[in-house]
């Protein structure tokens, strides 16, 4: 189960960001009690409620998902202020809200905020069911959904862990390398251990959650910034190490970038943490899984149904 840390004022079931009732899935910047920031790709919030209508307190405009009842998301683009989540009021009783934010990135720069929800009179949040198993996915533009219809509702991660019926997460943003680049690729190495991709960001606390496996593809990018591969392996041991001192018991699974780049050098760090005995860590070959023709937009990024393939093929191993 996901554990957060409320302000002490919120009042359970008032729908304000810090109402214990909502849970909150990814890296989530709770400074402001106001306003929940979500700091990477796939963030997302959960809430049970009663009543027949549900609104979001939103702040600037901003492109998000939502979904009630389980129902497909929705894509709302530019909203802002007090958006109405049920033009058409549902049937009285109690039901479930789950709302995603469009990542912060590239041309786009929406207002991604959570401040609450707004109900019926009378009406008040209670605490959703949700999974007790998290996976955590961690990469770059491919695993962040870039390209694909939903961006990270769409990507391999959040599909593979819906498949699954587990709760995720997707530490991932366009662009970013595994080492740290003199000429500017954020190396997630680093930035892993951050609330979000800004420097300026918090510390991650990781007593929030406990991931149950996390999936690490990374390395498409480093090696358009001439990332060695002594600079690559060393990297991809300490990533290792980082995410093992968080999560002494998850599962940790390494995967062979589609693009075949540095396979040799993944091979030899998940080598060299079964050899220090994390017998916890293991390489994904992933040969033969999309075939960048057809299942990508653009020889990189894959298209939904590219997605989903890698999500069939990779649910079976997190099976």
């Amino acid at each position: 189960m996901i554990t957060v840390v409320q302000p002490a004022a919120a009042a359970t079931g008032d729908g304000s960001p810090g109402d214990a009732n909502i849970k909150y899935f990814g890296r989530w910047d709770t400074r402001s009690s106001s306003a929940y920031v979500p700091g990477w790709a796939g963030a997302y919030a959960v809430v049970g409620f009663t009543g027949t209508t549900v609104k979001l307190r939103q702040r600037n405009s901003v492109d998000l998902y939502a979904s009630v009842d389980g129902g497909a998301f929705v894509s709302y683009k530019g909203v802002s202020g007090t958006v109405n989540l049920t033009p058409t009021r549902l049937p009285a009783g109690t039901h479930t809200l789950r709302v995603a934010y469009r990542q912060v990135a590239g041309s786009y720069h929406g207002d991604g905020v959570f401040q609450g929800v707004v109900l019926d009179a009378g009406a008040h949040t209670v605490a959703p069911t949700v999974p007790s198993r998290i996976i955590e996915f961690i990469g770059d533009s491919i695993t962040a959904g870039y390209r694909s219809s939903k961006e990270a509702l769409t990507a391999y991660g959040w599909v593979t862990a819906e498949k699954l019926g587990a709760a995720h997460t997707q530490i991932a943003r366009p662009s970013v390398c595994l080492y740290p680049t003199a000429d500017g690729c954020v190396g997630m190495r680093d930035r892993y251990l951050k609330t979000g991709l800004d420097t300026s960001t918090p510390d991650w606390d990781f007593s929030r959650y406990r991931a149950s496996d996390v999936v690490i593809n990374l390395g498409t990018n480093d090696r358009g910034h001439n990332v060695s591969s002594s600079q690559f392996q060393s990297a991809y041991i300490t990533l290792l190490e980082r995410i093992r001192a968080k999560y002494p018991d998850a599962t940790i699974y390494a995967m062979e970038t589609f693009k075949k780049w540095y396979v040799a050098e993944t091979k030899a760090a998940v080598a060299a943490r079964n050899k220090a005995g994390d017998s916890k860590v293991r390489f994904v070959d992933t040969e033969g899984w999309i075939n960048p023709t057809t299942d990508t937009a653009d020889g990189t990024h894959p298209t939904d149904g590219g997605h989903q393939k890698i999500a069939a093929r990779l649910a079976s191993i997190l099976r």
